[in-house]
């Protein structure tokens, strides 16, 4: 029999968290997910600029327009709906 040498992707990496933030001072920030791509999809659609979410309370925060705080930060809104997290 010939053996497979070829590693499984998935296995390399770790599980997604049901709370996960992209900004780094965040005690939900995991640096070692973000250095693969991860999808997100909210009420379906894929969504490309999610900073956190939860899975089990169903939200998400999104940045605002252009619109940012005094120190430079977006403004993030939290929206509601079924959330699913994945790897691309």
């Amino acid at each position: 029999m010939e053996e497979n040498n070829t590693p499984n992707p998935a296995a390399a990496k770790p599980a997604l968290p049901d709370r996960l933030s992209a900004d780094p001072s965040s005690k939900f920030h995991v640096a070692e997910i973000f250095q693969h791509d991860i999808g997100i999809r909210f009420n379906g659609k894929e969504r490309r600029d999610v900073e956190e979410y939860c899975i089990s309370e169903g939200w998400v925060s999104v940045p605002s327009g252009k619109t940012v705080d005094r120190k430079g930060n977006p403004v993030m809104i939290k929206l509601k709906g079924p959330v699913e997290a994945f790897y691309r």
